[in-house]
């Protein structure tokens, strides 16, 4: 593509596409999508919504710690990721990788959706009767205001653990389909310093939250777009917690927040302990047959400091 898009409130995605387009590939054997570039892929599902139902979309988790910016857009949008009620169409997926160039093809999984039925039910208010109910963080007392806060650990732990990866530039391909196939430091740079940490600019990290989360089975949290007063960085690409995420239920027993962090236009310090982000819970329309970690594949229950699960562990 020759840029990213929307197609507006008069246009199609594919009548957009006949004026922007490039050129096209084939991803039935597998393409490789390079970093830099912008890709609009048609997704082999569509919707149809009906009216008081909405739809979001948002990265996979392991989309978004490998930096692959993906974007879902509908035919009329005026947004990403956002489907609105009633609606009857298609979907494409923008695809952009910003470090690691990926190999691809027909199947590949990169975003999930979400449907809504009516408004947002999110509040300070449920976070904190759950939290009374039952703990959400592992220690401390929580931070409620917009939701709930979540902390950056560098403490470092033990003389030596890594508390973050820096991602290395013309790294080796990456196939989005294989898990436990590469190689950490073949594509990483472990971070060993404690207390603090300069985020350089056009710089992807990986770092994790110092709160073990936990969301019950009957709710689902996401992370909120984090306020640019406090901080000129951006965190976290795949911002859903599905219900059951470091539960008991699922066999959590607390999950900590794996972290997608790149600073904006200038080298901004991150402190161990700074507040990076935050939780929203909202209520499920009724429980869920299976939560997360329960036997459907969940890749990053009872997770601590972890990249996607394409590469092989890291000690």
């Amino acid at each position: 593509m020759r840029a990213s898009f929307l197609p507006g409130a008069k246009h199609t995605v594919a009548e957009r596409l006949k004026s922007l387009e490039l050129h096209r590939i084939s991803l039935a054997d597998g393409a490789v999508l390079e970093t830099g570039c912008v890709y609009i892929v048609p997704l082999l599902e569509s919707l149809a919504l009906p009216r008081g139902v909405t739809a979001a979309a948002n990265p996979k988790s392991s989309t978004g710690r490998l930096d692959i910016f993906t974007r879902v857009i509908a035919d009329y949008a005026q947004a990403f990721d956002t489907i609105p009620e009633g609606y009857h169409g298609p979907l494409h997926a923008e695809i952009s990788p910003r470090t690691f160039s990926i190999l691809a093809r027909t199947g590949s999984r990169l975003s999930q959706i979400r449907f809504r039925a009516g408004d947002s039910l999110a509040s300070d208010a449920i976070i904190r009767e759950l939290h009374t109910k039952e703990r959400l963080i592992s220690e401390g007392e929580p931070d409620i205001d917009n939701g709930l806060a979540l902390s950056v650990d560098l403490s470092g732990g033990r003389l030596g653990d890594a508390v973050g990866f820096r991602a290395k530039r013309h790294s080796a391909l990456v196939d989005v389909d294989k898990k436990n196939a590469l190689e950490v430091l073949d594509y990483w740079e472990p971070i060993r310093q404690s207390g603090s940490l300069i985020l350089d600019p056009d710089q992807f990290y990986i770092l994790a939250s110092k709160e073990a989360v936990r969301v019950p089975p009957s709710h689902a949290a996401e992370m909120v777009p984090f306020n640019p007063l406090v901080g000129e960085f951006r965190v976290h690409y795949a911002g859903f917690f599905d219900p059951g995420f470091g539960d008991s239920s699922g066999g959590g027993e607390g999950s900590r927040a794996v972290l997608e962090v790149r600073s904006h236009e200038v080298p901004f310090i991150l402190e161990d302990g700074q507040i990076i982000g935050r939780l929203i819970y909202e209520p499920l329309t009724e429980a869920p047959d299976r939560v997360y970690g329960q036997g459907i594949g969940s890749n990053y229950q009872r997770q601590g400091l972890k990249l996607s699960k394409h590469f092989k562990p890291y000690t």
